[in-house]
This record gives structure tokens, C-alpha cells and sequence, in this order.
């Protein structure tokens, strides 16, 4: 699951206020409200605006995690997107739900897959879920939870690895992610880490086979539309 330290400066740093000493010193009122326009959300309470309820994936159910679990942000323009990181929550879809719209957790990812193939987003795409236990990973990925446990590979359905790998996909496609186990990793695999999820029985032959798949066939579809 999710990391357990706050990925937490969320304050504007010494270059900001650099730029914007140097804006008022100039006289230069455009520049500063530009600068200003494109750092503030940084500022502790405030976020940029978006459609309350609104999903990254088609048909993904919206349940909203704590904003004590992620930093507001406006990616892929402040962090560009490359990777997607795979986790197991270590126990059910109810438990995770709970625990990421727990601000004491202090973790969460973008979306949760059950077992029954049907997907939860909890955190936009553009903001940085604290899921990696990396900053830099934090900012430059998006985290897909699976409901279940790393030692019961019954846990892995076939709904599951159908719909995580359409999501995959299409994450894949929004960000120009190549599809491949460099940019496809699982929590294991994030350096720092402590976790070993997705654990080994998480089939990556079968699930990168129908990430592929289910690109081709959205490409084929926009392609034909």
C-alpha cells in the first residue's frame, strides 16, 4: 500500500520569493502575476480549480481521498508524468478507502482496482498522491492500488488484470508512457522503498501482454472513429 511519510513541503521556496522581491522591485507587475498565476497553488490551502467529482478514467467510480494524502498540483505542467506504479493494498477495497480518506494515514493512491474488475479513482491525475514513498516519484507517477494480498494470487482475477491494464493503457496514452517494465514498475521497485508489493505473484508477463493489447485497441478505435 501507500507510504507512511508525508510528502509535505508544500511551501514556496527561495526562489519564488526570489522572483517575486525582484517582480516588485522592477516594477514588473505582469511578470509577477504570471509568476504568481503559475505557483499558486503551492500556497498552503488553495488548489487549482477543477470539476468537483470528476474522473481521469471512463466508468471509474469517484470517492475522494483525504487532501492530508496528496499535494494539490497541476501536473503533467508542474511534473511531467512517466511512470505508473502498481501496488497491492494488503487487504480489502474497503479498508484502503478508509485508510486513504484517513488524513493520519498519510498516503494514498490515484485509484483503487478491486476484484471484481471495477475501479475507484480517489485522486485526480494532476495531483501528486503520496503513494511511492519517493517525492520524485510521487510527482512524476500515478499509483493504481489492487485490492488484495501480495501471498494469495487468487486475490489477482481476471477482472482485475483486464480493467487495471485498460487503465494502464490509457494513463499510458494520456502521458506518451512507453509501455515496458521501465515505466510500468511495481512499489517494489521504487528506490527507498520498504514495500514489496505487487509481490511474486503478480503475473508481469500476462499483465504487460494485455497493457499492450488494450493500447492497440484503443489506438485502433481513435484511429477508426
Amino acid at each position: 500500500m501507500g507510504e507512511k511519510k508525508k510528502d509535505s513541503d508544500r511551501r514556496i521556496g527561495r526562489r519564488s520569493l526570489l522572483i517575486g522581491g525582484a517582480a516588485a522591485a522592477l516594477g514588473t507587475a505582469a511578470l509577477a502575476r504570471e509568476e504568481l498565476g503559475r505557483l499558486w497553488w503551492r500556497l498552503p490551502g488553495n488548489r487549482k480549480p477543477r470539476v468537483e467529482g470528476a474522473v481521469d478514467f471512463g466508468g471509474a467510480l469517484w470517492t475522494a481521498a483525504s487532501p492530508g494524502n496528496f499535494r494539490w498540483a497541476d501536473r503533467p505542467d508542474d511534473y511531467p508524468i512517466d511512470r505508473v506504479i502498481i501496488h497491492v493494498t494488503q487487504g480489502s477495497y474497503g479498508s484502503a478507502v478508509k485508510v486513504f480518506q484517513d488524513p493520519a494515514h498519510q498516503a494514498a493512491a490515484h485509484y483503487i482496482v478491486r476484484k471484481d474488475g471495477r475501479i475507484t479513482q480517489m485522486i485526480r491525475e494532476l495531483d501528486v498522491a503520496f503513494h511511492a514513498g519517493n517525492r520524485s516519484f510521487n510527482e512524476r507517477s500515478v499509483g493504481i492500488e489492487h485490492e488484495g494480498f501480495v501471498d494469495r494470487p487468487q486475490d489477482f482475477t481476471d477482472a482485475m488484470y483486464a480493467a487495471s491494464a485498460r487503465l494502464t493503457a490509457r494513463i499510458c496514452a494520456r502521458y506518451g508512457i512507453p509501455v515496458d517494465r521501465t515505466h510500468v514498475i511495481g512499489h517494489v521497485e521504487v528506490p527507498g522503498t520498504d514495500h514489496t508489493d505487487p509481490g511474486p505473484h503478480w503475473d508481469w508477463d500476462r499483465y504487460m501482454r494485455l497493457v499492450r493489447q488494450a493500447k492497440r485497441d484503443a489506438d485502433h478505435a481513435e484511429a477508426t472513429a
